[in-house]
């Protein structure tokens, strides 16, 4: 099958896949020849032609040109359609020209293009009718001009089927544009093969159609392959290029460098890419204020940038530029469209600040304080309340006492001279202070001007006098006092003096405070005196000067304080103290224990010290020995055979100033492992009595004498009396064993109420026999003796045996007396006690 071509008023490029049969005839004769290719009567831009050779016609050839702009030639020889060629004519020719531009030679090539030819094959006379071709149905390059005017139908081209010079062959189509969206664009003449095509097509919405066509027969039959048939549209410039941003607002620094990116401007196009349609150029087609210009666009990118390093944002802060993109590379007759660029001066610190007046003058009174005294006004042209705006203010010279302080008035932008530290009229009369200023921010001009980035002003600082009171100076003097100083030791003390004079005259003195009260001023001279022995060690802090408050006070009744710092010399008036008194020796697994001792006296009166045994008995110096440790401690051993047991061990401790001291420390040999062992154990033997417990002691004592005084009483009053035989006097009543109730009660010869209970008996000094049955007849037993224990015996039939409270056998009397006997004996002695009572 094979397709005529597309009639001659049709341009545009054919489609990509179009199969460019290209017959390279390689010349057998001498180069620079004519060299001739055959191509279809349509070619589109940027199409390869062919190849030629061009070295072989001139090999230094520098310089290559084509007489026909229509087609370009590389330097490998290949020649390229620069737009669409139709070759109207059989036959088209052109020059390619060679130069040596070193040599001055020039030769050429003549290059001949003829349009392609159409060979058919005649059919063989055994050959069947309807036998397929395998190369006869092949998509034909077919294309349309986008939004053309017609006339519709538009005819395209013309498909025919080899078979169809024999036999009646159909032609049909199907694909988008025909039975699919957008349905009825394009169809077909059923007995011609011609393809129409029925109304405008625009390509940013349809770029291509992919047809498919058929051949058949009446009867049905297919005469080849669906044929693929690609319709490319080809663009027309008929969209302009538009602007991503209607208005584009951009910010750049005063004093920009040359060249310096202020923003890009971007702007799209729906035409087809990569053409001249769709290339674009920038320009700028006006600027807001107009003159100077200080702004360009690269017209292929659209990057601002600035043409000029002069933008000053105090002349002007913003600029607007008319932007213009034109499509077809900006030539005249492309589309084009516009856009606002709004770029604005950022502020920079270009602008240094500077002070109104060079010099300035202010007045201050002597002695005083947190003042201002002055304010210095500046002028800065840098956008305001900004850092580019605010200022520094700085004392460069006249400040080395620390008196003023300069600080910026964040309102007005001022600065502000403060007095901080009192002035002396009397040692300086006038102050003159270099001021500099600049801005928080550093100076943005180039470096040749940052040499005089900071503006000054001199400042005469007037100090006004004041009649003013004693002046403590220095507010702390020192004087130095032995330790252990006699009382009343006089030595110089504090002075003050008149700033106005420079003398002490009429003033005095007073002490407001003094820690320990060791030291009297004078109040007319100022001069001190010991009240006190001074101790060094009784001292707070002990190493530290014993500082001492004065306050004086003049005629006018003005007063300063200051601060006498009394230094204590030391004296070697302490010996150094051993600081252990028990120590506890593990025997054998300690074989030795340190003692260590302290001095409170200074350094150069105390270690290095000097131990020995104090004892220099053989029973000390057999067992105890004593080694140097260091300056401050020694080593205290035994020898193996010592005994467990506690030792008191004198030890003398001498500083190096020949102060000692004595102390005897108590030392446990122990049978231990570990020290606490023997400490616990000693505790818990030792026990330590209170002042209650030796109280109660005491008062125990004193109740048991108290008893026996009244027991000696008792029995010098039983002896005096009579009628009783005197054995039977110094007995005790026995009470027998009787089935009564109730609690049977005596009372015994020496005055005390003894009480039985459950057949036992017990006395104060006395024994108390026990009663025992006899066939049912009760009997009391007297025993003689006073002071008696009685050992229990709860076997009944059988007399209790008394020992003597000393500790020997009593005597017993064995006399018995029947109980009618003791009990008239007891009434009529009960009866005379009862009225000697009542008469008492």
């Amino acid at each position: 099958m094979a397709a005529a071509g597309p009639r001659s008023s049709l341009r545009g490029a054919l489609c990509r896949q179009l199969l460019l049969t290209l017959v390279v005839f390689s010349l057998a004769c001498e180069a620079c020849k004519k060299v001739k290719f055959n191509i279809p009567s349509q070619l589109e831009a940027d199409k390869l032609v062919g190849r030629v050779n061009l070295k072989e016609c001139l090999r230094s050839a520098d310089v290559i040109h084509s007489s026909d702009p229509d087609f370009r030639v590389q330097d490998d020889g290949s020649i390229y359609t620069a737009s669409t060629v139709l070759l109207s004519d059989e036959k088209r020719s052109f020059t390619i020209r060679l130069s040596d531009t070193k040599k001055q030679t020039q030769k050429e090539i003549t290059v001949l293009l003829e349009r392609q030819k159409k060979v058919l094959r005649k059919r063989h006379t055994n050959e069947t009718v309807l036998r397929r071709s395998k190369r006869r149905w092949a998509p034909i390059p077919c294309s349309m001009q986008e939004n053309s005017l017609g006339p519709f139908p538009l005819f395209l081209q013309q498909v025919q089927s080899d078979a169809a010079q024999h036999y009646t062959i159909f032609y049909s189509i199907s694909g988008p544009g025909v039975d699919q969206e957008p349905l009825n664009l394009f169809f077909i003449e059923k007995d011609t093969g011609n393809l129409f095509c029925t109304r405008p097509v625009d390509r940013e919405e349809y770029d291509v159609f992919d047809l498919i066509a058929y051949a058949s027969t009446p009867d049905g039959y297919s005469a080849d392959l669906p044929l693929p048939l690609p319709i490319r549209v080809e663009d027309e410039n008929d969209n302009r290029p538009i602007f991503t941003e209607a208005i584009y607002n951009f910010e750049v620094p005063e004093s920009s460098r040359l060249g310096t990116t202020v923003g890009v401007v971007c702007a799209t196009d729906r035409d087809e890419p990569d053409t001249m349609h769709t290339r674009l150029k920038y320009s700028i087609v006006e600027q807001t204020p107009r003159s100077p210009g200080l702004f360009s666009v690269h017209p292929s990118t659209g990057v601002i940038t600035t043409v000029s390093p002069y933008l000053d944002r105090e002349v002007k802060d913003k600029y607007s530029l008319i932007m213009k993109v034109q499509d077809m590379d900006g030539q005249f007759f492309g589309l084009m469209n516009t856009a606002t660029c709004i770029i604005t001066v950022k502020d920079s610190n270009d602008n240094l600040p500077t002070f109104r007046q060079n010099a300035y003058e202010a007045s201050v009174e002597e002695n005083t304080v947190d003042v201002e005294i002055l304010r210095m006004p500046i002028d800065d042209k840098d956008l305001i309340n900004t850092a580019n705006w605010r200022a520094n203010f700085t004392i460069l010279k006249g400040n080395e006492n620390g008196h003023f302080k300069i600080s910026t008035d964040k309102e007005t932008n001022e600065g502000v001279l403060c007095v901080v530290k009192p002035l002396n009229y009397e040692e300086n009369q006038k102050v003159v202070l270099e001021i500099g200023v600049n801005n928080e921010v550093p100076f943005s001009r180039d470096v040749a001007l940052r040499v005089t980035t900071m503006n000054r002003a001199l400042v005469t600082v007037h100090v006004k006098d004041q009649d003013e009171g004693p002046e403590c100076s220095p507010a702390v003097q020192y004087v130095q006092i032995k330790e252990n100083s006699a009382v009343g030791s006089k030595m110089n003390g504090y002075k003050a003096r008149d700033p106005e004079n420079r003398t002490s005259n009429g003033i005095r003195y007073k002490i407001l405070h003094d820690p320990k009260g060791w030291i009297t001023i004078n109040e007319i001279s100022g001069s001190i005196q010991t009240s006190k022995t001074l101790d060094r060690e009784a001292a707070t802090p002990r190493n530290d000067l014993y500082n001492i408050t004065v306050l004086a006070i003049d005629q006018d009744g003005r007063s300063c304080t200051g601060t006498l710092a009394v230094n204590i010399e030391d004296v070697n008036d302490n010996p150094p103290e051993i600081l252990q008194n028990y120590l506890v020796v593990c025997k054998p697994k300690m074989e030795y224990t340190d003692i260590s001792a302290v001095d409170p006296d200074e350094p150069i009166n105390g270690a290095p010290f000097y131990f020995t045994l104090a004892d220099t008995s053989l029973a000390v110096n057999r067992i105890w020995t004593l080694t140097r440790v260091n300056d401050t401690a020694a080593r205290l051993s035994y020898q193996k055979n010592a005994e467990f047991q506690e030792y008191y061990v004198p030890v003398t401790v001498k500083d190096r100033a020949g102060q000692s001291a004595t102390k005897i420390l108590r030392v446990n040999l122990c049978d231990c492992t570990h020290p606490s062992q023997c400490r616990a154990t000693a505790r818990s033997a030792g026990v330590t009595l209170g002042k209650w417990a030796i109280l109660a002691i005491l008062l125990g004592i004193a109740l048991l004498f108290s008893v026996l005084l009244t027991l000696v009483c008792g029995v010098f009053s039983a002896k005096k009396r009579k009628g009783f035989p005197e054995d039977v006097a110094q007995q005790n009543l026995i009470i027998s064993n009787t089935e009564a109730p109730g609690d049977d009660k005596v009372c015994s010869a020496n005055g005390f109420m003894t009480q039985t209970v459950n057949n036992s008996s017990q006395g104060l000094c006395g024994t108390i026999g026990s009663g025992v049955k006899n066939g049912g007849q009760e009997t009391i037993e007297m025993i003689k003796g006073g002071h008696q224990t009685l050992e229990s015996c709860r076997g009944a039939g059988q007399h209790h045996t008394l020992e003597s409270c000393r500790g020997g056998p009593v005597e017993t009397d064995n006399s018995r007396h029947t109980y009618s006997e003791w009990h008239s004996f007891t009434q009529s002695r009960l009866g005379e006690e009862s009225i000697r009572g009542h008469t008492g």
